[in-house]
């Protein structure tokens, strides 16, 4: 089993930047119960980092392991879009009930 590591890189504490970092937690409780490392990176307070990480657009989801890297630019309302994003899905087409 593997283990996300996840950075959600946001500006400041504005509704879309609190509205990604809470799509973000939901959809990973249900989907990686324990099998997550999240960590919020605001580019107000972290400039430097987010350029390093060639960061050009917020709320950005980079999944940094497993290998490969991903990223994933919005608000991650789009639980199956995020999903696809991390790999955890293999299309982002959803099968209807």
């Amino acid at each position: 089993m593997n283990k996300y590591t996840l950075k959600l890189y946001v500006t400041g504490q504005t509704t879309r930047s609190q509205s990604a970092v809470a799509n973000l937690r939901r959809t990973c409780e249900a989907a990686l119960p324990g099998q997550y490392d999240l960590t919020i990176v605001d580019v107000l307070e972290n400039p430097q980092l987010a350029e390093d990480n060639k960061i050009l657009a917020t709320p950005t989801l980079v999944r940094e392991s497993p290998h490969p890297t991903r990223r994933i630019i919005g608000d991650l309302s789009d639980e199956n879009k995020v999903l696809f994003g991390l790999g955890l899905r293999q299309n982002e087409e959803v099968a209807l009930l």
